[in-house]
């Protein structure tokens, strides 16, 4: 699959994605992305977000690839529990914990649990070992759980653009790769 042959749907986390962040970045330079917007991303509301991705879903004309990055990620989860066709492939970059999502006062505690189901499309999971919201263990078992592909970033923080990874040309080399394979 070519990124033209997609929806690509980007789903960012807490806070939202900056102009420095990759996913804005890779919205504005993939001609089909479009980041879904939330009402908050300062104080995510679950069905407020799982409401915004379904409708962004069910308004998608090509199938849909799901680019997420930290909530995004979750949110995305509880999207494809609840079952859509649409969707066609997952790139989910560094999931946090239960532990990180508890110890976030601003998110809504309805994001948990995190559903663990075997995901019926194609999913890559990029995690970092230093992940101050991921521990390793708790993204290898998720990528297992769910039946993805898991991809060490090694030391590389929360993948935004804090930690350095605004462009984050590796990232965009492996979603090429992914999508290449679909």
């Amino acid at each position: 699959m070519r990124a033209a042959d997609a929806d690509i749907l980007i789903l960012p986390g807490l806070g939202g994605s900056g102009l420095e962040h990759w996913q804005t970045r890779w919205a504005k330079k993939l001609s089909t992305a479009r980041c879904v917007a939330q009402a908050d991303f300062d104080a995510p509301r679950f069905p407020e977000w799982i409401e915004s991705i379904e409708r962004e879903i069910a308004a998608a004309t090509r199938p849909v690839v799901l680019v997420t990055h930290s909530l995004g990620g979750i949110a995305a989860l509880h999207v494809a529990a609840r079952g859509s066709d649409k969707i066609a492939a997952g790139f989910l970059v560094a999931p946090p914990s239960e532990r990180a999502i508890t110890e976030l006062t601003a998110i809504d505690p309805a994001f948990l649990p995190i559903p663990r189901e075997r995901l019926r499309f194609p999913t890559l999971l990029v995690a970092s070992s230093d992940d101050p919201y991921a521990e390793a263990e708790f993204s290898r078992t998720l990528a297992q759980d769910i039946g993805a592909e898991l991809v060490d970033a090694g030391a590389a923080g929360h993948i935004n653009a804090d930690s350095g990874h605004g462009p984050w040309p590796e990232g965009s080399l492996r979603f090429a790769g992914f999508l290449s394979k679909l």
